[in-house]
Formats: structure tokens, C-alpha cells, sequence
């Protein structure tokens, strides 16, 4: 939380410099940032996207194994 303090003031350290013009440009910044729709897909880190990507490519071709032949090969542990 202080280091949030600390980037706010550090943040109209730097507005109170700005023209008008300028403050108006940083505003449409931050709304769309304000605005923006973040998912699980946009936090998840490149690697494990190529990953899924890479998988789902694979299903769509008919390569891998379906859900519920994987399933009864695990049943045994996933019950409890």
C-alpha cells in the first residue's frame, strides 16, 4: 500500500508539469487502462498460452486422447 501511495504522488509530481493538452492525452490513457477487460487468458505468462494453443491445435486434429477415456484411467485417485 505506501509503495502505491509512492506512485501516486509520483504520478501528480508529474501531472502538475503538464499543459492541459497533455493532461487531456494522459486522461484517454488511463481510462482505456481504467476500462480494459483483463482475463485469465491476458495473466496467464506466453509460455503456457503457446501451450494451450499448441493443445487445442492438437484436438482439433483429432491427436490426443478424449476427457473421459483420461478420466477412468484416473478415477481411482480422484475419488476420495
Amino acid at each position: 500500500m505506501a509503495q502505491a501511495k509512492s506512485i501516486d504522488h509520483q504520478i501528480m509530481a508529474y501531472l502538475e508539469q503538464l499543459s492541459e493538452k497533455k493532461k487531456k492525452a494522459v486522461l484517454t490513457v488511463v481510462k482505456t487502462f481504467a476500462e480494459e477487460t483483463i482475463t485469465l487468458w491476458d495473466m496467464m505468462p506466453e509460455e503456457v498460452q503457446n501451450g494451450l494453443e499448441i493443445g487445442m491445435e492438437q484436438s482439433k486434429k483429432g491427436i490426443g486422447r478424449p476427457h473421459d477415456e483420461v478420466m477412468k484411467k484416473y478415477a481411482k485417485w480422484l475419488k476420495k
